[in-house]
């Protein structure tokens, strides 16, 4: 090869490396008006038909909608939450996996689970926040409980027989929280998702289930449930003939959170932007319409707002499990 050739592949490799360098550090803005590109997966650490479940579908098909891209809903329960937390944790920080969290996976996990294998705070970047109306108390229509005066009498007559089912920290923590300040003891029966537990509760196997309002909402709808009471410290407004334990227990109070996340070391262009998506699905008029009908509540959060209420949940869902008396395992 003379030099002429010699100085024109030197160049032409030159070119192709700072093409790869120019990729590698595009400016943000413009990495920002790709995103997103392709579909986005939103993995759902529960089964479906939870409230964690409902949610992301609702939230998705907004954003669907909004970028032309399809939206995932990919369930993974099991373990408290763990398994489908960790599959985003150890996905490709790219916007494109994103975490449905809940207040198992990242408030209440730190207390119940010893040696946990992902650090919320450290580990993810929290997108988005909405919030819980609290769960029900729920039995069979043929339960012979008529109220939450009933419940506890017919418990303290036979300590251990009666039996609550569980599938994450929002129905298992409620009943022990419960049976410290009513002095009862109940039978926990845990489950690998809420279908499982249902299922169970209306065939009579076991004899209630703390139910948060999103899930509840069908089968109070139809009838295959009754709730004795609410874990607000008001009633519910789409309930308001069913009591809070509250007012047999003042200051009783657990309720609980949803919300989005992606790898802690995704872009914060990419964050901020999931952000703004999540925000503007939940001005939606359906949105909007769903979530009051599901006794969620929400406003447009940014992101230090997000990072601090998720932080607060934590807080208190470890106050929750003190005062329960649940030891991690």
């Amino acid at each position: 090869m003379d030099a002429r050739g010699t100085r024109d592949a030197v160049m032409i490799d030159r070119r192709a490396a700072l093409a790869l360098i120019g990729s590698a550090l595009m400016p943000s803005a413009a990495r920002a008006a790709q995103y997103p590109s392709r579909p986005i997966k939103i993995i759902v650490p529960f089964g479906p038909g939870g409230s964690g479940d409902i949610t992301a579908r609702l939230i998705g098909k907004q954003i669907e909608e909004k970028t032309r891209q399809a939206v995932v809903i990919d369930n993974r329960p099991g373990a408290n939450g763990i398994i489908g937390t960790m599959a985003v944790k150890t996905a490709e920080p790219d916007g494109y996996t994103v975490l449905l969290i809940t207040t198992s996976t990242h408030a209440a996990n730190v207390s119940l689970v010893r040696n946990l294998s992902y650090d919320p705070a450290r580990d993810f970047t929290v997108v988005g926040v909405f919030r819980s109306s609290g769960s029900y108390l729920m039995v069979r229509p043929q339960a012979p409980w008529r109220d939450l005066a009933g419940f506890i009498a017919a418990a303290r007559a036979a300590p251990g027989k009666l039996t609550f089912g569980h599938f994450n920290a929002s129905s298992r923590t409620p009943p022990e929280y419960l049976g410290k300040l009513a002095g009862i003891e109940l039978q926990a029966v845990p489950y690998r998702a809420i279908a499982n537990a249902v299922a169970d509760l209306i065939s009579g196997e076991i004899d209630c289930l703390f139910m948060d309002t999103t899930a509840s909402n069908q089968y109070l709808q139809n009838g295959q449930l009754r709730p004795l009471a609410i874990t607000r410290l008001t009633r519910a407004p789409a309930t308001p003939d069913v009591p809070a334990i509250a007012e047999t227990f003042p200051g009783f109070e657990l309720t609980g959170f949803l919300g989005m996340a992606v790898p802690s070391a995704t872009p914060r262009d990419i964050v901020t932007q999931l952000n703004g998506l999540i925000n503007g699905a939940l001005t939606s008029p359906d949105v909007r319409r769903r979530m009051d009908e599901f006794g969620l509540s929400w406003d447009i959060t940014d992101l230090a707002a997000c990072d601090a209420e998720v932080r607060a949940e934590r807080e208190r869902w470890t106050e929750y499990t003190r005062v329960a008396g649940i030891q991690p395992e």
